[in-house]
This record gives C-alpha cells, structure tokens and sequence, in this order.
C-alpha cells in the first residue's frame, strides 16, 4: 500500500492554483497520480474540465511534459509517444525509464474516445488510461454521457414532467477494458486515497496496458457542498453503487467490501442531480436502481471466487 510518510516527501509535480471549481475531484485525482510516479513520466490529456482549467495560457499546473489530445483521441496520442520512445530506446537515443499516462473524462472516455481507447488496449501500449469519471460531460454544460447513471438530472436528460432524469442504466467501461485481457484494470474512489494511489503505482510497474476508471464527484454538475467531495466519494463504495476492484491478469479482487451495505438514497440524498428520486412517486425508479446496484453486486462478488 502506498506510504503517506514517503508521499509527502516527494515534489508536487501538479501544482495548485489551477481553475478547476472548488472541491473539484479532476485535481485530486491528477495530483495523487502524479505522487504514484517513482520514474519520469508523460501525460496526454483530452480536452475537459481538467485540461481546460489546468492550462489556461500561458499558465500550466503540470511540471511534466503534457500533451493537450482532442476529445476524441487521447488512448492514440498517448501510444503513438510511447511507440516512439520504444523506437528511440531501441535505437540507443534515450536511456531513461519513462511512463505515459493518459488522462480522459468519462465524455471523453466512455463515449467519444472509445474507439481511440479501444485501440491502444489491443495494440497493446504500455501506458496507463484513466478515466476522471465525474459522470456526465461537466465541461461543456452537463450533458449526460454514457457514465450517467439512471435517474440523473442533466440538461440533455433532464427531470421533468415527462421523465425523470436519464432513463438508462450506465455503460459498464471498465468491463469492456477487462474484456481486452489486460494486465491489470480497477475502479477506484477519490473517497479512498491509499486504495487509488496503491493501484497508480500497481499499474505503472505493469509491462503492458492498463486501465484504471476513478469515480470523480463534481460538486457543480452533481450539486452538493464543494467540502463534501470525499464523503460523496465514499458513499458511492459504501452503497455499492461504484465497487472498487482491481482485475489482474483476468482474476479478480474487490478491495472494499462495506461492513453494512447502505441503501442507494444514502447516496442521492447529498446531491441536487437525484433530488426528484426521492419523491414518493418515483419510488418505482429507486427500486430499479436499487436493484440493479444488488444484482451487479453479486456478479461481482461470484467473479472474484473464480
């Protein structure tokens, strides 16, 4: 497990005063990150909340190389710079270890990147993807993406008279990445520092392509106090609806099984986004979510005995 005592030891190579909304998640999980790394490192990033409010010009918060991707191709970026330090290492020009992160929303991730992403798994890049997910496309006015799960409010999928928020359940990514035999892919929570620091460094001492999906709370787009990002973090393992596991060489580990599983309202009653669930009529849509949170739940917990 990663050492606080040794972390807060090292250099902060993701500085503060940066624009990103107070009690953003994106920022912590970028500076935790970057304390992981023990060897040089690159970073692309795709454009987002955390590209755009880290490198306002001629300002930047990265005090390592940094590449700004468009939405779309962040996976490809980050494999055609590692494909070429490879070629220059085999051609005697670099010495140095060197690690290449790729950093994406879940807009960026899940939907518009896919193919992008996709690609550099298969092709087998040793790189480390991670997804910021923060559940929506925060950047561009809290459209719902792929990561949004049922009963959100959103502005493209808003509660109503008609519907109640998103009608569909989220697309589950970070299967589709165990589905391309990767060394080693997780889920993770900003509410658990330790537990996603540990698997940064797991994965950046992989030989091979890795894939770790961060569940990022936005305190504008999910609306809750800015001070209780981490408790809004926590919540999301304490109600099962985000497990944190790690799949290594196809076999799996839940990190964080929770003592007393609680109810998914535990989770809606913090942020605006699920406000209207919580109304007696929309009890139907809870129970559903409720549902579906049990059911994955129990998968998860027979593929970890296999």
């Amino acid at each position: 497990m990663a050492n606080l005592k040794q972390l807060s030891q090292k250099e902060e190579l993701f500085t503060g005063g940066h624009r990103l909304c107070a009690g953003c998640g994106a920022g912590i999980v970028a500076r935790q990150t970057l304390l992981a790394t023990d060897t040089p490192v690159v970073v692309a990033n795709a454009t987002g909340c955390l590209e755009v409010a880290s490198t306002i010009f001629p300002y930047t918060a990265w005090k390592v190389p940094w590449i700004h991707s468009a939405f779309e191709n962040a996976g490809a970026t980050c494999s055609g710079v590692e494909a070429a330090y490879k070629s220059l290492k085999r051609q005697g020009k670099i010495k140095d270890e060197i690690r290449f992160i790729a950093f994406g929303g879940d807009g960026g991730t899940y939907d518009i990147g896919l193919q992008s992403l996709s690609g550099a798994m298969e092709r087998r890049h040793r790189m480390l993807y991670i997804c910021y997910n923060n559940e929506a496309y925060m950047n561009t006015g809290i459209q719902r993406s792929g990561a949004t799960p049922r009963g959100a409010h959103t502005t493209t999928a808003p509660a109503g008279k008609v519907k109640q928020g998103k009608e569909q359940f989220r697309k589950d990514l970070t299967a589709i990445m165990v589905a391309h035999n990767l060394p080693f892919a997780a889920q993770a929570s900003i509410g658990y520092w330790n537990d996603y620091i540990t698997k940064v460094q797991k994965a950046l001492n992989t030989d091979g392509p890795t894939f770790i999906n961060v569940i990022q709370p936005c305190r504008l787009g999910w609306g809750y106090k800015p001070e209780d990002t981490i408790q809004v973090g926590k919540l999301a393992v304490e109600t099962c609806i985000w497990p944190v596991y790690e799949v290594v060489n196809g076999k799996y580990k839940i990190n964080m099984k929770p003592k007393e599983k609680k109810p998914v309202t535990e989770f809606f009653k913090l942020q605006a986004r699920f406000k209207h669930l919580l109304k007696p009529e929309n009890k139907e849509i809870v129970d559903s979510i409720q549902a579906e949170v049990d059911r994955k739940w129990e998968n998860l917990l027979k593929l970890e005995t296999l």
